[in-house]
This record gives C-alpha cells, structure tokens and sequence, in this order.
C-alpha cells in the first residue's frame, strides 16, 4: 500500500486541516487562486475527514518557497579579545602617566571602537535585498 493511499483512510485533524487553508490563503495573496477558488477550495478542507481528501485541495499549487535565512549569525570579529586587551593596556598607560590633562586613549579606542562595531554593520545581509 503507498503512502497516498493510507492516506486516504487516516482521519484528517484539524492541523491538518488548518496547515491547508494557510496553504490556500497565502496562495490566494501570492495570485494563485482566485477568492472563489480559494472559497470553494477552503470550504472543501473544513469538510474533510480524511488526508486523502486534503491533498487534491493543493495538488496544482507549487510547492510554499521557506523563507529566506540568514546564512550565518553574527559572529564578533577574531580580534575581539586582543583589541579588548589593546585598550585595558591604553587606559593603564593613561592613568599611570603624569599627564592627566587629556584622556588621549579616546581616541585609538574609537577608531578600535568603530572597527568593530562597522565589521558588524558592514558584513550583515540586507534583509529586503532581493535577487
């Protein structure tokens, strides 16, 4: 016996009837179906009591694209950790030093600052960039 037809003899639950009226309403958006295809088409799942009554509802449809994913999650640059001591270093040579009038490891610590708060920016993927 195929899958087909023992699908035909399980009883349709309602997940299985809600997963294909989602299937039928993003169809209806995406251009798919007309509304009275997609009224009858609906209407028809509700009434199901079986899987097999089911797959003919979406048998012409292509198949749900996934949506897109992020390749990979943002990982910190390898660099982090010694470009964090790079700074403890700069603050101690600061405070240990006569010269208290100006706080100079502001200014490496942006440029280290911007360095890695840009790789981040810079190296995101564009959300609503299409191909």
């Amino acid at each position: 016996m195929s899958a087909d037809q023992g699908d035909t003899q399980i009883r349709a639950s309602d997940s299985d009837r809600e997963r294909i009226v989602t299937r039928l309403r993003a169809a209806v958006g995406e251009g798919f179906l007309t509304l009275d295809e997609a009224d009858e088409r609906i209407t028809a799942a509700y009434a199901a009591r079986y899987r097999g009554d089911l797959t003919p509802l979406t048998a012409d449809l292509p198949a749900p694209v996934p949506p897109p994913r992020d390749p990979r999650p943002f990982a910190p640059p390898r660099l982090l950790v010694p470009l964090a001591v790079l700074a403890a270093v700069f603050v101690t040579l600061s405070l240990v030093s006569p010269v208290h009038h100006f706080f100079w490891p502001i200014i490496p610590l942006t440029f280290l600052a911007l360095r890695v708060f840009g790789h981040r920016h810079h190296h995101r993927p564009n959300a609503g960039a299409t191909r």
